[in-house]
């Protein structure tokens, strides 16, 4: 089970925000490239970015925090990154600059044409994030509500062939109440690619948990607000993750 730090990104400073609300957030750092080194030296091997300005307005706005991240990891770890990816330049750019996964969200649910072309231009580097409430996805930096169902879209999309699906009970994310590890399971044994966790996760019981069921087919979690608070220990939890998964 692979713990991936999130790093939110808002007008350049790293933050948290509480179920999604802009108006709800926390800075817990104005150095985002520090914050990736901190994360990197406590033994993360995947960093999880998120242009938080982008998911609303609908386009990259945090891309130099983004590229001061990239100079601080350079190579050592593959960096993920979502937020106002809309179009396939943007894509190429990102990944010219040293991402290594792009992650589709909003503009895999409104134009699903999009998300095919991304996938057959930029194969292996696509994954798509899906929100949502109740069962239902949630688009626009969680700001609308959708009739999709989660288990359908994701079908759809792993079908069009991106790498995997990011799950976010958005319901939870921020709250530190706990993974929904029902729902989480439920998607990943309806789907043959990796699921990753997101959302609630609050201390190293939460990690336990998706441990027992990494067989399902859920092979990372991202880890926000708790690793920030104290809540959970990144680096203890990571090596609690490996000695249940038998790693060496």
């Amino acid at each position: 089970m692979l713990l991936i730090p999130a790093i939110d990104l808002k007008d350049g400073k790293c933050v948290r925000l509480q179920q999604g609300d802009m108006n709800a957030s926390t800075i817990f750092g104005d150095d985002p490239g520090a914050m990736a080194r901190r994360w990197l030296d406590a033994g993360a091997r995947r960093l999880h970015l998120v242009d938080l300005n982008g998911a609303f307005a609908g386009r990259p706005v945090n891309e130099p925090a983004v590229r001061s991240i990239l100079r601080a990891v350079g190579d050592e770890i593959p960096v993920q990154l979502g937020g106002g990816i809309r179009d396939l330049d943007t894509i190429e750019r990102y990944l010219d600059d040293g991402i290594s996964f792009v992650i589709i969200g909003t503009a895999a649910v409104k134009g699903p044409g999009f998300l095919k072309d991304a996938c057959s231009a930029f194969g292996g580097h696509i994954i798509v994030g899906l929100d949502a409430k109740d069962g239902k996805v949630a688009t626009d930096g969680w700001s609308k509500l959708t009739g999709h169902e989660v288990v359908d879209l994701a079908k759809k999309f792993e079908d069009y062939g991106v790498e995997a699906v990011i799950y976010t009970d958005i319901g939870r994310d921020g709250m530190l109440t706990g993974v929904n590890v029902e729902a989480t399971v439920k998607l990943a044994q309806a789907l043959t690619i990796p699921v990753i966790a997101s959302g609630g996760v609050s201390d190293i019981a939460d990690i336990e948990k998706l441990c027992a069921v990494e067989a399902e087919g859920i092979e990372a979690v991202i880890c926000g607000r708790s690793i920030y608070t104290g809540a959970l220990d990144f680096a203890a939890a990571q090596q609690r993750a490996d000695e249940l998964n038998g790693a060496p």
